[in-house]
């Protein structure tokens, strides 16, 4: 990237030349309105709003009019944003879209946050002429999510290009007939796309709008929101949470230049809803007297009387959590102690995280932000249906693939933002993916070549990929030709790739896979290339609960057999999720008390003698710890109504309540994290996530609220008719108020993203040091996990033996959904309505082969866990191999991969 002169308004400017003037004015703050470009999407010139004046030299006075997102950044251009011309253009363009749009911003969900209202009023136009009958559309119901009202359509195709094009979605179209056009699907029906809801920030209008908003609808300035990071995975995007009259409305996109960019999942858009929910635990809940007892609701100071007789002379057991937050788990882990601290997730993942850490701390190869694994230029996912488990990573992938796109564009001097033209001579040219898993996932349709087998066979690849690369790893015995040959074929392209990539994680629970992928970027390493190493978790802080160095669940029973312990406190988890039932009965039996701290009541806590209500994302603070390695902290949202408090606190005031005074130190997450550094050296940047509460900018707090937040008063008329004193805030530098500093604050203190002119989502704009770059002062959150330093240490493990399918039992592999299989989405009414009902997955020999067909009930043995459910035959599984979707309601914990049988029911 070079520099060049060019003048905007006979202003001289210093500008990259491998961009159009479009984004360059922006960038440079100038106000120029545009509907079809958007950084992530490329120019088109589709909707002639970015019009500017561009003159031969200083002596034409005349210029011609061209359009800004289609004319590149060159030495010695001048344009002119604000000549008179130009500016009637752009105000005639706006009037020719507004003809057919029609006059209901009052009850349009986008109002006060509509792109199109903004460059309405930035290009002038302000009085309707045309009189004359309007064009109208059919609406279509797409779904829980997504609301459609095409009435509002301006056009710009943002939509079709966002969702078929970057997305990869292939069932929402542009239909024309004449002069119509009409953006919907072939027919009524679930937007399939799993990243369908960033329509509702891709669209500048409000054709496609929030759905489960519309129930609890609340304009963006009378929302209070905060920043935060999603908790339905363990990708860590980051999310602003909209709260009004004590109900989460809303959660949209945060910009992270490093992570999520400008686009979220639809798990991690839509699961909000688990905040408001019926199970929420809102107050102490306590069991009377004897076990068969109901848990009835108490004061908290009657739970906490409760607590004292309890803990007074307990030997208490600890059982963290992968959703709850680092300063809660170190919580527990402080007052229980390291040797009674144990690790809230079965033996099997604990032992692939701890592995996965290992691998990312002890190796060369990097763990990769979703920002390079766009960068890669070839790519190995080996064992993760990655769109079903980190979906973001997903979408991160399938732009990975334009690569090769990119550099044949480099080769025709056609710049890589002019979208259409870099599509048109890529046609079907991509970069390598190469995706090894038991089943067909979303992303099959832009890989270079798709492998189906059992978990030890993608073992047995993915080591035959490293000894191809290099033969100093070990090699898998009896390898066939075909798979050599593959491995052959995966092995070049990486090793001719500049930025190669290896995706795998913990999804099938195979120490093998894991294993394979090590040495696959290992061995990359070895050969000078910088790998990436990226693992997927499965929850949202599982890499920070491995950090902790927590014992294995399994030995928490035999602690409890042998006396060293007889009361157990579960913190945010339903441990029925984690273990078979038999285990966890037998755990609570042997306990003398359960304690459980939670936001949800579950199974685990229905066996409890004490629930405590625990806060959610959206009511207090936290760090979380991502898949990459990156520490990153959630602000609290609002204050919720009741006993509800933050896990770490309800410990630190039962910590001192028997005699543990270190914790009445803790006067503020500030001081719990400090501790933690202190304690585990492995926590010791995580201070440096977001700053201190006692953070002021220009001696102030950092607003939570926009400036035309209205009501205040009447938010509490039903108690009290004047305006009530804000609640204090002191976990952070921001304030419950609309009052404060008035200017950008620090990313990670970024409630929301507005600007003069600006407010819709795409004011971001004014907030990045360079469009589409990173945030001003950086992006949020620091990254805890780096490569280690010592050199080579050896290739892990030895390839295990060839699968071999057996007559009469299956090997039993988990299926992943989106929308199902993670624990708090799961209660959101909006995501609920997608989920499948449980069933087995067979392959049609399968299939054949026990005389079933699509539908059929049959019994499921595994391990001594038996269902009734129905079968679906998928033709991508391969012979031997049934599948079970993991962790879908109703579906009891069971251990795979294993062994079961299959039998046709009587």
């Amino acid at each position: 990237m070079a520099k060049v002169k060019v003048y905007v308004d006979n202003r001289p400017f210093e500008v990259a030349d491998d961009q159009n003037m479009l984004r360059t004015c922006l960038q440079l703050g100038f106000d120029l309105p545009y509907f079809c470009w958007h950084p992530a999407l490329g120019s088109v010139g589709a909707c002639r709003q970015c019009a500017v004046k561009q003159y031969r030299d200083a002596d034409d006075k005349r210029g011609r009019i061209v359009m800004a997102c289609m004319t590149p950044a060159a030495e010695g251009l001048r344009v002119s944003v604000h000549d008179p011309e130009v500016v009637a253009f752009r105000a005639g363009i706006i009037e020719g879209l507004m003809e057919s749009h029609p006059h209901d911003c009052p009850v349009c969900d986008e109002g006060g946050e509509c792109h199109l209202q903004d460059m309405t009023v930035m290009t002038g136009h302000n009085y309707r002429r045309y009189r004359f009958n309007k064009r109208t559309f059919r609406n279509q119901d797409l779904g829980p999510l997504v609301n459609h009202e095409m009435n509002r359509c301006i056009q710009c195709y943002r939509c079709v290009r966002y969702y078929r094009e970057y997305a990869g979605g292939n069932d929402l179209e542009e239909f024309v007939l004449r002069n119509l056009v009409y953006f919907g699907r072939h027919q009524d029906g679930v937007l399939e796309n799993e990243f369908a809801g960033n329509l509702v920030e891709i669209c500048p209008t409000g054709v496609f709008t929030d759905k489960t908003l519309k129930k609890h609808y609340t304009r963006k300035w009378d929302l209070q929101f905060s920043p935060s990071v999603c908790v339905h995975c363990g990708v860590g995007c980051n999310t602003s949470p909209g709260e009004r009259y004590g109900v989460l409305r809303r959660v949209v996109n945060r910009y992270h230049g490093d992570v999520n960019g400008y686009f979220l999942c639809d798990r991690g858009r839509f699961g909000y809803e688990f905040v408001n929910g019926d199970r929420r635990v809102r107050e102490p809940l306590v069991r009377r007297d004897s076990p068969g007892e109901k848990l009835e609701p108490v004061s908290k100071s009657a739970a906490l009387e409760r607590l004292r007789g309890i803990l007074d002379g307990a030997k208490i057991l600890g059982i963290g959590s992968p959703r709850a937050s680092l300063e809660a788990n170190f919580a527990l882990r402080a007052w229980v102690g390291p040797e009674r601290f144990h690790a809230g997730v079965g033996d099997g993942e604990n032992w692939l995280t701890g592995a996965m850490l290992g691998a990312l701390r002890d190796g060369k190869a990097r763990s990769p932000s979703l920002h390079d694994v766009e960068l890669s230029d070839a790519a190995l996912v080996l064992g993760e249906d990655v769109t079903q488990t980190a979906p973001r990573l997903a979408l991160a992938l399938r732009q990975s693939v334009r690569w090769r796109g990119f550099e044949l564009a480099d080769r025709f001097k056609i710049p890589r933002w002019l979208d259409h033209a870099v599509r048109e001579i890529a046609q079907d040219s991509r970069s390598p993916l190469y995706i090894a898993t038991p089943n067909s996932t979303k992303l099959d349709d832009v890989a270079t070549e798709t492998f189906r087998a059992a978990p030890g066979d993608l073992a047995r690849l993915g080591f035959a990929v490293a000894h191809a690369l290099d033969p100093e790893s070990p090699e898998p015995p009896a390898l066939s030709d075909a798979m050599r040959s593959l491995a052959g074929r995966i092995a070049e392209a990486l090793k001719n790739a500049q930025r190669p990539l290896v995706v795998s994680g913990p999804g099938l629970c195979s120490e093998g896979v894991v294993q394979a992928a090590v040495n696959v970027a290992w061995a990359l390493c070895r050969s000078g290339k910088p790998a990436g190493l990226s693992f997927t978790t499965l929850e949202c802080n599982t890499f920070g609960l491995g950090l902790m160095e927590a014992r294995p669940l399994s030995e928490s029973l035999s602690v409890l057999k042998q006396g060293l312990a007889d009361t157990v406190v579960v913190l945010e988890n339903d441990l029925y999720a984690r273990a078979p039932k038999e285990f966890v009965d037998e755990l609570f039996a042997a306990a003398k008390h359960v304690i459980v701290l939670d936001s949800l009541l579950n199974r685990t806590g229905e066996k409890a003698e004490v629930v405590l209500p625990a806060a959610t994302f959206a009511e207090c603070e936290g760090t979380l710890v991502s898949s990459e390695g990156r520490a990153q902290r959630f602000f609290q949202t609002f204050v919720p109504a009741g006993d509800i408090q933050a896990s770490w606190r309800w410990i630190r005031g039962l910590m001192i309540a028997t005699g543990r005074r270190e914790a009445a130190a803790w006067e503020g997450i500030d001081d719990v994290v400090r501790t933690a550094a202190e304690t585990l050296p492995a926590l010791a940047g995580a201070a440096k996530a977001a700053p201190e509460a006692a953070f002021r900018a220009a001696g102030a707090k950092i607003p939570r609220e926009p400036h035309r937040y209205s009501g205040r008063t009447a938010v509490h008329a039903n108690i009290d008719v004047s305006e009530p004193q804000p609640p204090g805030d002191r976990e952070s530098a921001l304030a419950f108020s609309m009052e404060g500093f008035p200017d950008q604050p620090p990313s990670a203190l970024t409630p929301f993203f507005w600007s003069p002119g600006w407010n819709s989502i795409q004011a971001v704009n004014k907030f990045q040091e360079e469009i589409a770059g990173p945030l001003r002062g950086g992006d949020p959150g620091t990254r805890l996990i780096e490569p280690g330093t010592n050199g080579h240490k050896g290739y892990w493990g030895a390839a295990p033996a060839a699968f071999q399918p057996k007559s009469d039992t299956w090997q039993m592999v988990p299926l992943y959904h989106i929308f199902g299989s993670e624990e708090l989405s799961q209660i959101a009414p909006a995501i609920a309505e997608l989920i499948p009902k449980p069933y087995v997955a067979l392959g049609e020999q399968g299939a054949a082969q026990l005389g079933l067909k699509e539908g059929d009930e049959v019994e499921v043995k595994v391990n001594g866990w038996a269902r009734r459910v129905a079968v679906r035959v998928r033709a991508d599984l391969p012979s031997g191999v049934a599948g079970l979707p993991a962790q879908l309601p109703g579906m009891d914990y069971v251990a795979l991969p294993a062994w079961g049988s299959i039998v046709k029911a009587g």
